[in-house]
């Protein structure tokens, strides 16, 4: 699955927003909640992860842990995507603008970046992605 983080200047950004949302509301686990809930939900609960596109890269990714029904405030019937704590970096890959989330097939998702790539959280997403096209990393 893949969704803009709309707001968001980078991981950094995504990182702290939900370190505060975990500490103001008690969840053990980040949550995005959507108005719909994903059809092919047994492809997304076997490893699936959600990507997230900054400024027109996907840069990151969390798995996903579970779908739970929710009611938001005004009423109405939502899913809350309960992912991982952890937030994995990847490599860039460019990404139009688009509305909502989408399905991410396989073949298309970025691949991790290694752990011991030092200083890649401050690389621009350019230089990961020329990096990976290079096969380097």
């Amino acid at each position: 699955m893949i969704k803009l983080c709309v707001g968001a200047q980078g991981v950094e950004d995504l990182s702290a927003w939900q370190a505060a949302r975990l500490a103001a509301s008690g969840n053990a686990n980040p949550v995005h909640v959507t108005r719909m809930r994903p059809k092919r939900t047994a492809e997304l609960l076997a490893g699936g992860s959600l990507y997230w596109v900054f400024k027109g890269q996907i840069l990151a990714r969390q798995r996903i842990v579970r779908l739970d029904e929710v009611t938001r405030e005004d009423g109405a019937s939502a899913c809350a995507i309960v992912l991982s704590r952890d937030i994995t970096q990847t490599y860039a890959a460019p990404r139009r603008p688009f509305q909502g989330w989408r399905y991410l097939p396989p073949e298309d998702a970025p691949r991790d970046l290694p752990e011991g790539i030092d200083g890649a959280e401050d690389m621009p997403p350019e230089l990961l992605s020329a990096l990976s096209d290079l096969g380097i990393g």
